[in-house]
């Protein structure tokens, strides 16, 4: 053999070794898309996974949590312990009634005639209301794209777990249907989470579920003991996080989570990558929410009181942004049996969508387009006279909900439970006063295409009463008494597009805390003033598969020698 040929035989087999270790990492970061990923079960064996120095620990068990957990797991993690505050796992992720948000997704595709939907971006900017800060603007922008553009992947995952999405309809604030539910009786929220609950029990070797945990500080490495002192950054890290900062400005190294187990008040400790889902503040009356919107005070909520979390983050560097940006949901029930309760179940934004309308409770008269954006419809509702409420310092307002029998039939399983509770009650037309009657009339006419709408509404879901044939006395109504409440957050820990929670502030270099993700509700920079509907739930699977997938790179390449 030449000396030539020589030297080209061992370049390509250095070659070939090098292209081997980057197409490795390659497929580990890419497993995001892959189809492999969204199999029905953790495609990675015990016998062939990469070994894993620490386990992964996820605090909290809603859709965020329960996601990024599935894609540790898939991506090769040999170990996760989730752990959860409550009796029970789910998070409000298992009350979400509406739906999943998806663009270009194939159901949408086949129950809408072939819809390509090119506006969910621009429709999350416009909800968001950002007002072209060129500081701000690029963070939020960029996880904004991240949300609307993994949205289609996080519907197919969904679906390749089983979870029936085959449903699409329109919701306030979008300019297309895409928001996703299932065709059966169970609402998004709850099937979404059985589904990945149970995916995640059948892996009982490699996931452990611990209720009753309650979270109480982070745990951060000193500077002896920091396990990237030695790694060398000349080349882009595997998992896409960032360097550390320069000498003196690192943000901490997390390393676990110190927890009391309330059951018998003892304090323990789990090492390792730290991914936190715990959900907003909406619930902590007197703690966050009080600090930051006093002037949300004596407004039901569909949160139970409970404490926040966010401390935990702040006092680890955690930038806390957007927090006096809370969502108030236009409709609460008004339960008539406990009228003055401050927890109240949330009449779901999908009821509009499908034709419902909202009419003032004095007069029968409707006064707002239904499928403007949630904080465009509280403001409208909040414009009018509240209602007097003795003994107590709750404020409501008198407005119904008016549904229809196509409406009804078209949610059927949100209606059926409505009434069940006490929430809905049906009435026949001839009961009704004649300011409503009159009202349904023009309804009729609007949806018929008689005339416009003067309040801009163009779609009108399923509502059939009076379209078809004239209302008739003997015809009937489902309706119901809501008022706005106190129900989601925007404003969290500020992340990047990696899930990261970083410790500097919007328009500022980002600066991450390694070791460290975050995902759901608990985060901030990505929803602006105001959430569209049923971006939620596409939140937590979208920034809690990447937050998974991140914190298993990331373990897998710490550095061993400096852990202990």
């Amino acid at each position: 053999m030449t000396r030539r040929r020589l030297l080209s035989v061992l370049s390509l087999t250095i070659l070939i070794a090098i292209a081997a270790v980057a197409w490795n990492r390659l497929t580990a970061l890419t497993s995001y898309l892959r189809p492999s990923f969204v199999s029905t079960t953790p495609p990675v064996s015990p016998a062939t996974m990469t070994p894993q120095i620490r386990p992964i620990v996820v605090v909290g068990s809603g859709l965020a949590g329960l996601t990024a957990a599935y894609t540790a797991l898939a991506s090769g993690a040999s170990k996760v312990y989730m752990l959860e505050r409550a009796a029970k796992p789910g998070g409000n992720s298992i009350k979400a009634s509406s739906g999943i948000n998806g663009a270009n997704t194939r159901f949408q595709a086949a129950a809408h005639h072939g819809l390509v939907d090119d506006t969910f971006y621009d429709d999350t900017i416009k909800s968001a209301a950002l007002r072209g800060d060129q500081n701000e603007g690029p963070q939020r922008k960029a996880l904004i794209k991240t949300l609307t553009q993994y949205s289609a992947e996080a519907i197919d995952f969904l679906s390749c777990l089983g979870v029936d999405l085959s449903v699409v309809v329109q919701l306030g604030g979008h300019s297309q249907p895409r928001t996703h539910r299932g065709a059966g009786k169970t609402p998004p929220g709850a099937a979404i989470v059985t589904t990945l609950l149970k995916k995640l029990q059948e892996e009982e070797s490699r996931f452990e579920l611990l209720t009753q945990c309650e979270v109480t500080k982070l745990l951060t490495a000193s500077d002896e003991k920091d396990p990237w002192g030695q790694m060398d950054w000349s080349h882009p890290h595997p998992s896409g996080i960032s360097p550390p900062n320069p000498a003196g400005q690192d943000p901490p190294v997390v390393v676990g989570v110190e927890f009391r187990r309330l059951k018998d008040g003892t304090l323990d400790e789990l090492r390792g990558p730290v991914i936190f889902t715990t959900g907003g503040f909406a619930g902590d009356t007197l703690g966050l929410l009080a600090q930051y919107r006093p002037d949300l005070s004596g407004m039901p909520s569909t949160n139970e009181p409970r404490p926040s979390t966010h401390r935990i983050l702040s006092d680890v560097g955690a930038k806390l942004v957007d927090m006096e940006r809370v969502q108030i949901h236009p409709t609460g029930f008004v339960d008539p049996a406990n009228p003055n309760a401050q927890l109240k179940f949330l009449a779901a934004e999908m009821l509009r969508g499908e034709g419902g309308i909202v009419v003032r409770g004095d007069d029968g008269t409707r006064f707002v387009n239904e499928l403007e954006t949630r904080e465009h419809v509280s403001k409208a509702i909040m414009d009018l006279p509240p209602s007097a409420v003795e003994d107590t310092d709750i404020r409501q307002w008198k407005v119904e909900l008016i549904l229809d029998e196509g409406v009804k039939e078209a949610a059927a399983s949100h209606v059926g439970f409505y009434m069940w509770k006490g929430l809905l009650q049906k009435k026949k037309v001839s009961e009704l006063s004649a300011e409503l009657k009159k009202t349904l009339s023009s309804y009729a006419a609007i949806v018929k295409g008689e005339k416009n709408d003067d309040l801009g509404r163009t779609v009108f879901g399923h509502w059939q009463l009076g379209v078809e044939t004239p209302i008739k006395d003997d015809d009937e109504v489902y309706i119901g008494h809501v008022t706005p409440i106190t129900h989601f957050t925007m404003g969290g820990a500020l992340i990047n597009e990696q899930a990261q929670v970083l410790v500097s502030d919007l328009g500022q270099d980002p600066k991450p805390i390694l070791g460290l993700w975050a995902a759901g509700e608990i985060t901030g920079g990505l929803h602006g003033d105001n959430r569209l509907g049923g971006s939620s739930l596409l939140e937590c699977v979208v920034f809690g598969k990447i937050a998974g997938l991140h914190a298993h790179v990331y373990d897998i390449e710490q550095p061993a020698s400096k852990l202990d």
